[in-house]
């Protein structure tokens, strides 16, 4: 296993810690600083060991992150309603 995945996989269980523990803002500001970190580990784990563990990392954390997005669409949908 070579270092991007190792610390993609660290991203991962870090996430998945911090999901647990009790805070008073429902998680966000660890979502902010983990989607921040985790944008650089996804892009060097797709440079380093190609798109498919890119595109398999990207799932383990969009199923990690997952409120952030399920807003974000929600977000998306109603700007091109129009609402």
């Amino acid at each position: 296993m070579n270092l991007g995945l190792a610390v993609a996989f660290l991203w991962l269980i870090v996430a998945n810690i911090i999901a647990m523990l009790p805070t008073r803002d429902h998680h966000w500001t660890a979502a902010y600083v983990l989607i921040a970190v985790g944008i650089p580990v996804l892009g060097w784990v797709t440079w380093e060991s190609g798109p498919v563990w890119g595109l398999v990392l990207l799932v383990m954390g969009a199923s990690v992150l997952r409120w952030p997005l399920i807003f974000v669409f929600r977000w998306a949908r109603r700007k091109v309603a129009g609402e």
